[in-house]
């Protein structure tokens, strides 16, 4: 873990400095281990490569830089990209829409959603072209509704499309019964930390917990563990990325951004309750 979060203060001071992305080769030599022990450690504790890490990372530089440079060429600079092909090409994976259209709250972006109904109340399922964006749930649609519209306030918000009505059948399938995992592509959307996080998340299995800090021993940031827990806040895809997994130190349960009854309850369907 220790090499893992060198290597992450690496890539993150390259990103900080517009700078590309050190190579692997160069990235385990500054570690003091081989190329291939690096990848492996490296992919073992974060779940991701190290590409995959520098370019989540440069994503955050991206949508941090849509909402603050005059121009999508500054942001594309600022961003670290010398090319505005690759700047172009890159950006529907990392922001799930073009450029201008995240610059201008997802103005062109077409995105699709349904409401449904599940034993934890009422539960909002979107998706963007990538994948499911959210998967918010709460007791009245209304709220469901509001929240969507304020993270896309000028996206193109399309409701009540019969065929779609098959995707969140199967979201609402994962909440009842969360081992069965869920199938699906997801658009996950954070700054590089938060993805490092929701990744390690995906492979905690159903009816096992892990605290905060012992997520954060995971990710490479021991001393994380308030980071760890505002990623977790910070997740918009209930269930899918697991994070009502994580509970205090001495097992108890914590805050949930869907509520500390809904954690509840998902734990104790999880642990056969």
């Amino acid at each position: 873990a220790a090499i893992v979060a060198q290597a992450c203060r690496l890539i993150d001071a390259a990103a900080a400095d517009d700078g590309a992305a050190p190579d692997l080769d160069s990235l385990a030599a500054a570690v003091g281990v081989s190329r291939f022990h690096f990848h492996r450690v490296f992919k073992a504790v974060t779940g991701i490569t190290p590409k995959a890490y520098a370019n989540a990372q440069r994503a955050r530089r991206v949508q941090a830089g849509l909402a603050q440079q005059a121009t999508v060429t500054d942001a594309m600079y600022a961003a670290g990209f010398n090319s505005s092909g690759r700047f172009y090409a890159q950006s529907p994976a990392v922001l799930g829409m073009t450029p201008g259209a995240f610059r201008a709250g997802g103005r062109g972006a077409r995105i699709r959603f349904a409401i449904g109904a599940c034993s934890l109340g009422a539960i909002l399922v979107a998706s963007t072209e990538q994948g499911i964006c959210a998967i918010l749930m709460d007791d009245d649609p209304d709220v469901l509704v509001r929240d969507l519209q304020d993270r896309f306030p000028k996206a193109e918000l399309i409701g009540a499309e019969p065929e779609y009505e098959q995707v969140v059948s199967r979201v609402v399938g994962m909440v009842e019964r969360p081992e069965l995992g869920l199938d699906l592509p997801l658009d996950v959307r954070g700054t590089a930390f938060q993805q490092r996080v929701w990744q390690v998340l995906r492979g905690i299995p159903a009816g096992r917990t892990v605290s905060y800090a012992e997520l954060a021993e995971l990710v490479g940031s021991p001393k994380g563990a308030r980071a760890v827990a505002g990623a977790c806040a910070a997740n918009a895809l209930a269930v899918a990325i697991p994070c009502h997994r994580v509970v205090r130190n001495d097992g108890s349960i914590s805050g949930y951004r869907w509520g500390v009854d809904r954690k509840a309850a998902l734990l104790d369907r999880e642990a056969g309750k």
